[in-house]
């Protein structure tokens, strides 16, 4: 149940104001919060109005596998924000990407998919729906030729991630819509990095966007969910289907918590953004760092790209170093503010350790990537100082 006054005021207003004004109707008698509709099931007076509510627009709360109404509150929230027409939000960010990926293809489709997306969106395209015919190529995201020259005559969708969260490369979204149209297929998005704050994929041109609303989203470390935002025609055709079939919804308590972290998101980013380059700028200076990854830099190639499409860069981002796994394992192991652990977007800083990727297979290195969260830049820095004492001494 999309709220159209936020929806058609959303580019008049800066983002700061979106996610804090929600202007509810009577029935939820001026609650300045949305209330949790912790209900399975919406009943009605009559069979009058049974009949009607069921005959009547796909948004009307019936059954909370289909609608309910907190959630649909946070949908018309991101949907606006991200200033798309529509969203639809999910048990989880797969559910999200799966869902939507699976409404653009069908048994005979190929896909093209950058080469450096989300681990589990690799396997659901490359092992899960190859068992149904569907083929995907695996391409260089940041080549426009590789693209184009992985088409076929079958392709009907191009999978983009932008910046993707590893190595953090950057695809010319403008560029790829640009192309699918020219091939008839559909081009769909992973923008979890550099989320609706930073960038619009909508403006150049993409069909479908895709959040995992438990990283920057939420903010907070306790929620999973996920959300695909495009047009109405889209979504709908999306809800009618995949959507109530698959089952993957999202609870109205974690769509509580999601407006909740949502309030204050362009305030986080802002903090986020500051202490992000702060320690990339730190981590250039360090001699066993052959290269940091993050496109708010001007050491990163495709920095200008950055500035072009986004308005700002996120915090989660990844060095190189000619130093194997198992040392830069033991350095990890001496950070005190930087916390092991996957995921990222929260409060806390985390850092992970492995191999290099696609194109780095001759390199005898390793890919650091550090999520830095709302401490203190320079205490995350004096930490990784001392982490790195031993590595500057051998340097």
């Amino acid at each position: 149940m999309e709220d159209q006054t936020v929806s058609n005021r959303h580019h008049a207003i800066d983002q700061s104001t979106l996610v804090t004004h929600d202007p509810h109707d009577d029935k939820h008698q001026g609650a300045v919060v949305m209330p949790i509709y912790q209900n399975s099931l919406f009943t009605f007076p009559t069979y009058k109005d049974f009949d009607q509510a069921f005959a009547g627009p796909d948004d009307t709360p019936l059954y909370s596998r289909g609608n309910n109404p907190t959630v649909q509150q946070l949908e018309a929230r991101l949907a606006a924000l991200q200033g798309g027409e529509k969203a639809r939000c999910f048990g989880s960010g797969m559910a999200a990407i799966s869902t939507g990926i699976m409404s653009l293809v069908r048994g005979g489709d190929h896909v093209i998919c950058v080469d450096q997306a989300y681990g589990p969106t690799r396997e659901l395209l490359g092992k899960f729906l190859s068992q149904y015919g569907v083929e995907t190529t695996f391409v260089d995201g940041t080549s426009l030729e590789a693209i184009r020259s992985a088409a076929k005559a079958n392709t009907k969708l191009i999978y983009l991630e932008s910046p993707t969260t590893l190595t953090i490369r950057l695809q010319d979204l403008r560029a790829c819509a640009h192309f699918a149209k020219s091939i008839g297929a559909a081009t769909m998005i992973d923008n979890t990095w550099a989320t609706p704050c930073y960038q619009n994929p909508f403006e150049f041109g993409i069909d479908l966007v895709a959040h995992s609303v438990s990283k920057y989203i939420g903010g907070h470390s306790d929620i999973v969910g996920g959300v695909l935002i495009g047009s109405a025609e889209l979504i709908n055709r999306i809800n009618a289907n995949e959507y109530l079939l698959l089952g993957g919804i999202m609870t109205s308590q974690t769509a509580s918590l999601v407006m909740r972290g949502l309030r204050t998101l362009p305030l986080r980013l802002e903090k986020l953004e500051q202490n992000g380059l702060t320690v990339a700028r730190y981590l250039e200076s360090l001699p066993f760092i052959t290269r940091v990854n993050h496109p708010g830099l001007p050491s990163h190639p495709q920095h200008e790209l950055a500035k072009r499409q986004m308005t700002g860069t996120s915090s989660l981002f990844s060095f190189e170093t000619n130093l194997t796994t198992e040392v830069m394992k033991i350095w990890a192991d001496r950070l005190a503010y930087f916390r092991i652990g996957v995921s990222w977007g929260g409060f806390e800083s985390l850092v992970t350790v492995g191999k290099l990727g696609p194109g780095y297979e001759s390199v005898q290195g390793s890919l650091v990537r550090l999520y830095v969260g709302l401490e203190k830049p320079q205490d995350l820095i004096a930490d990784i100082r001392q982490a790195s004492a031993e590595l500057l001494v051998n340097s």
